[in-house]
């Protein structure tokens, strides 16, 4: 349901860094949401550096920017409170400062989105959903980690 798009300026990011900031924002996005780990995916971009521009002058600082796609239907006061949390965890990994990292969260209709080939269920109704799902894809789901 949740996909988080980190793109990135004058960063250099490693794969086990990734994984850490991967595993934070899904932990973040189900304590705060109560969905599923299996859903959550977290896709990585570093930008040229000779690409990204802030108010018309190229960028030299460190920049992160989080651009969140969501299941809408979460309250403002949780969307805050992940933007928070998200700010202040992958800042602590990446060791630069809050204001070198941007949050943008995005809500999505339930009914226009599809996972694992089905149109997702309005929040709060997961368990059904994933109880109408063949054996195979709930095996596969199994193994992500559901």
């Amino acid at each position: 349901m949740p996909t988080y798009f980190l793109k990135y300026t004058n960063l250099t990011i490693n794969k086990n860094i990734k994984q850490k900031i991967a595993k934070t924002i899904t932990k973040i996005h189900k304590k705060n949401t109560g969905a599923n780990s299996f859903f959550a995916q977290v896709l990585f971009e570093k930008n040229n550096s000779k690409n990204h521009f802030m108010g018309g002058k190229l960028v030299k600082t460190s920049e992160l920017f989080i651009f969140g796609n969501i299941r809408g239907g979460r309250t403002s006061k949780v969307k805050q409170n992940m933007i928070i949390e998200f700010r202040n965890e992958v800042s602590k990994i990446l060791r630069i400062s809050r204001d070198k990292v941007w949050i943008y969260l995005a809500d999505l209709h339930y009914n226009q989105m599809m996972e694992y080939g089905e149109i997702l269920p309005k929040a709060g109704k997961e368990k059904e959903w994933l109880n109408s799902l063949s054996k195979s894809l709930k095996k596969k789901l199994k193994k992500i980690g559901y």
